[in-house]
């Protein structure tokens, strides 16, 4: 079975910066495509980057320009780069691989790991 571990997340002043990361265990094979989600209280989680193999990004409009997805296909990990962060980005931050089916990234594995929480306050 596949294990997420997120890590990174932190308390953060608005317009700062946090760097996540994701390594996934356990797998015999390479994930093709990644994907981060966030999910805040009260919220259902949303895909907010995805990334190919080929590290072809996207990302859902309210983190264009502000986010950075990227991968280390060696080493099976994902990083997202959050700059300029404000406090609609408060959240917990997932990993998980995920499948383009319709046109849409869907999450691959139905197991999450524990996420990391990101706080953007002053």
């Amino acid at each position: 079975q596949v294990r997420l571990v997120e890590s990174g997340g932190g308390l953060v002043q608005p317009g700062g910066s946090l760097r996540l990361s994701c390594a996934a265990s356990g797998s015999n094979f390479a994930i093709n495509a990644w994907g981060w989600f966030r999910q805040a209280p009260g919220k259902e989680r949303e895909l907010v980057a995805a990334i190919t193999r080929g590290a072809i990004a996207n990302y859902v409009d309210s983190v264009q320009g502000r986010f950075t997805i990227s991968r280390d296909n060696v080493k099976n990990t994902v990083f997202l780069l959050m700059n300029s962060l404000k406090p609609e980005d408060t959240a917990v931050y997932y990993c998980n691989a995920v499948y383009d089916y319709s046109g849409s990234y869907h999450p691959q594995y139905d197991h999450w790991g524990q996420g990391t929480q990101v706080t953007v306050s002053s």
